[in-house]
């Protein structure tokens, strides 16, 4: 296996919502580096026809991540097609946007989507570490002693969740939550877990906003004064990868940004 710490050629990447997005992101940077991938994604995304973009490095497996056997099934893949899994990146998850109750409409936030949004960001994520965990820790270590390095994907929504989105920020809070205990169960084993908090990127998952109001939230990053680009989380998550005292961390990548309500 390739030392984690000596950059990311050879290595094996599983990456959840890798059909687009950040997770599309991190996978072209990856395997434009040396390493090999598998991309998680649902069946009716676009991961077969990325992954044959990206070449003989990369593979698609159709996923949905709070799916115990889907999940198995995508690190079959992995190790049958690459030998191992040495890296998981989390980028998979789903938003809503419902006041907890709305006067003008009298409604209240339907309790479904509430726990749809809780069962893929926080369960579906959390299904994902434990099971790669599992194959990584049949993985020879590095000169370090590592195994793997996961990389789970928050958002500052965690911190600062803006009106009606309760179920995002919930979800999203479980899993600054969770980086910690899970780091620390996994130390022993050699697997560092750290969460990447985003702030406003431009998204698949930003295109569902008004353009309008797209430009204004990217008025409100102070510098630089736009939106993230997905190559830019790409980017830190190699340095995560490379770097072998960054575990137990929530890191904020935001251009300084602060939610207003």
């Amino acid at each position: 296996m390739a030392a984690l710490s000596q950059g990311v050629k050879g290595l094996v990447a599983l990456i959840t919502g890798g059909a687009s997005g950040l997770g599309l992101a991190t996978a072209e940077r990856l395997v434009g580096q040396g390493a090999r991938a598998v991309l998680l994604d649902l069946p009716c995304s676009k991961g077969e026809a990325q992954a044959q973009r990206l070449g003989e490095r990369c593979a698609f497996a159709p996923t949905d991540i709070t799916s115990e056997s889907d999940v198995r099934a995508a690190l079959a893949l992995a190790k049958g097609t690459f030998g191992r899994v040495d890296v998981a990146v989390n980028c998979a998850g789903i938003a809503v946007s419902f006041k907890t109750y709305d006067p003008k409409q009298s409604r209240v936030h339907p309790l479904e989507d509430f726990q749809e949004v809780v069962h893929v960001n926080l369960i579906g994520t959390f299904n994902v570490v434990r099971l790669v965990a599992g194959e990584m820790a049949l993985n020879a270590p590095d000169a370090e002693g590592q195994r793997g390095v996961i990389v789970n994907t928050a958002s500052v929504a965690a911190f600062e969740g803006q009106v009606g989105l309760a179920a995002y920020a919930a979800s999203k809070g479980g899993l600054v939550g969770m980086t910690l205990p899970i780091a620390r169960d996994l130390a022993p084993l050699g697997i560092r877990v750290v969460t990447i908090a985003p702030g406003a990127f431009n998204t698949p998952m930003l295109s569902t906003i008004p353009e309008k109001a797209c430009e204004f939230l990217a008025s409100q990053v102070p510098f630089p004064q736009r939106l993230g680009h997905p190559a830019e989380y790409a980017h830190l998550v190699q340095s995560v990868i490379e770097n072998p005292f960054i575990n137990g961390e929530v890191i904020r990548l935001d251009g300084a940004i602060r939610l207003q309500p």
